[in-house]
C-alpha cells in the first residue's frame, strides 16, 4: 500500500533527531557511557516529589484550567519578577503547558503564516527548524561561530532579514554550545528586531544554569522588546523534572491567548499531578537549583580543562550544561568521530551536525552526568585519541 499519498507532505519531509540516534545505538550495547542526552542526573527533589505524591493521595487527580491552576500561574509569574524583574499577568499573559516543547511549537503555529521567514541561529536544538516547516514558515540559518564564542551578532542578524522576516528564535542559553547573551549583546540585537518589527521566540529554558559572575537576561527585560517577545521556560533543566513534563509561556496577551487557543484543541491541560509539584518547586526549590548549579559547574569547569588538555580546543561555555569541543585536528567528520567513539570505547556524543550543518567539526557532550562517569568518560575519550594519533603516525 503506498502510504505517501496519505501521509502529511511536511510531516515526511522532517527527519528524526540526529540526537537519539546514538542514544539508540547507546541503549543496545553494553558498559557505554552516554554523554548525549540532556537529562540532569540528580533526581526531582523530594519535596517537590512530595507535593506530587499528596496531590494524588488527596484525589487530585482532575482537569485543571486550560491555562493552568491559578496558583501555578501566579508562581510562573512571581518567580519571572523576582529572577528577571518581568512583570506578567498571571491570568492573561501566562500559559501552562505539557514540557517547554509545547510551548515553543505553540508559539511557531500561532505566529508564523505559510511563507514567513523565521530567522534561527544555529548550532542550536533540534526542533526549531522542523516545527517552522511544520507551520508553513520558511527556516532562515544564521551560522554562528567559534570564534564569536556562538553568540548572534547583531550584523549577521541584520544581513538575514528580507521583507519575508517576522520571527527570530534566540535559544541562549544554548543547545548544544553552552553560549550565552550578555545584556549588550541583547541590546544590539534588539535595535536590529526593533527597527525591521520583528517578533522573538525567547527560549530560557537553561536560564537558571549560567556560570560565572552574570546572571541571565531576558531579551524581553530589554527596552521595547517586552512587547514583542514570546518567553519559553520550563521545570526540567531547572529542577531536574524532565519526566514531569511542565513548560510554560509568557508574552503579550494577544500571543498567549492563541496559543492557549491551539492548547485547548489539541492538549487540553498540562497534567495535574505536575503543576502541583511545580507549585511546590517555585514556591521553595530556590535551594535546590543553587545546588544543582554549583554541581554543574564543578563538572563543566572539569569537562572544559580534560578536553582542552587533550588537544581539543573548547571554548569556555557560561550556560546549560554542555560543552562543544572542535574534533578538527582529529581528520575525522563529526560522524566519524561520534561513530568510532562508541563502537570503539563505548562513549556516546552527539555529532555537531544533529544542530545544523555550521556543526560539523564539533561534538556535543553534556556533563549533565556523575563526577565518576564523567572521569570515566573523558579517560577513554583520551584512550581514544591517543590510538588515533597512534594510527595516524603509523
Amino acid at each position: 500500500m503506498d502510504y505517501s499519498k496519505f501521509l502529511n507532505s511536511k510531516i515526511r519531509s522532517v527527519s528524526p533527531s540526529g540526537i537519539r540516534r546514538f542514544f539508540d545505538i547507546a541503549n543496545e550495547m553494553d558498559d557505554v557511557i552516554s554523554l548525549s542526552i540532556g537529562e540532569p542526573d540528580f533526581q526531582t527533589p523530594w519535596h517537590i516529589r512530595d507535593e506530587g505524591i499528596r496531590s494524588l493521595e488527596k484525589g487530585k487527580t482532575w482537569y485543571s484550567p486550560n491555562r493552568g491552576f491559578a496558583a501555578l500561574l501566579d508562581e510562573i509569574t512571581k518567580y519571572y519578577d523576582r529572577r528577571f524583574s518581568l512583570n506578567y499577568s498571571s491570568s492573561e499573559q501566562t500559559l501552562v503547558t505539557v514540557g517547554g516543547s509545547e510551548a515553543i511549537d505553540l508559539a511557531f503555529r500561532a505566529l508564523v503564516d505559510p511563507g514567513d521567514e523565521v530567522i534561527i541561529p544555529q548550532p542550536s536544538f533540534v526542533c526549531y527548524e522542523p516545527l517552522t516547516v511544520m507551520a508553513g514558515g520558511v527556516p532562515v540559518i544564521i551560522n554562528t561561530k567559534n570564534e564569536d564564542k556562538f553568540r548572534l551578532k547583531a550584523s549577521d542578524l541584520e544581513a538575514a532579514i528580507t521583507p519575508k522576516t517576522k520571527l527570530l528564535v534566540l535559544p541562549f542559553p544554548n543547545n548544544p554550545t553552552g553560549a550565552i547573551m550578555e545584556k549588550h549583546d541583547l541590546e544590539e540585537i534588539a535595535e536590529v528586531v526593533k527597527k525591521h518589527d520583528l517578533f522573538v521566540l525567547s527560549d530560557e529554558i537553561y536560564s537558571e544554569l549560567t556560570y560565572g559572575r552574570l546572571n541571565h537576561v531576558s531579551i524581553a527585560s530589554i527596552e521595547g522588546m517586552y512587547e514583542r517577545t514570546v518567553v519559553i521556560n520550563g521545570f526540567s533543566k531547572s529542577y531536574a523534572m524532565t519526566g514531569w513534563r511542565l513548560g510554560y509561556a509568557l508574552g503579550p496577551e494577544p500571543v498567549i491567548a492563541q496559543m492557549t487557543k491551539l492548547h485547548q484543541y489539541g492538549i487540553m491541560c498540562a497534567p495535574t499531578t505536575a503543576q502541583y509539584a511545580a507549585i511546590e518547586a517555585l514556591k521553595n526549590g530556590d535551594r535546590d537549583v543553587v545546588r544543582m548549579r554549583d554541581e554543574y559547574d564543578m563538572r563543566r569547569r572539569l569537562v572544559v580543562d580534560s578536553f582542552n588538555d587533550m588537544g581539543l580546543s573548547c571554548f569556555e561555555p557560561l550556560g546549560a550544561f554542555y560543552v562543544f569541543p572542535c574534533i578538527k585536528s582529529t581528520g575525522l567528520s563529526s560522524e566519524e568521530f561520534c561513530t568510532g567513539l562508541i563502537r570503539k570505547k563505548h562513549v556516546a556524543v552527539v555529532p555537531g551536525t544533529a544542530f545544523g550543518n555550521c556543526g560539523e567539526g564539533f561534538v556535543r557532550v553534556s556533563y549533565s552526568y556523575s563526577l565518576k562517569h564523567l572521569k570515566i568518560a573523558l579517560g577513554r575519550i583520551r584512550e581514544f585519541l591517543k590510538e588515533l594519533s597512534d594510527e595516524n603516525n603509523s
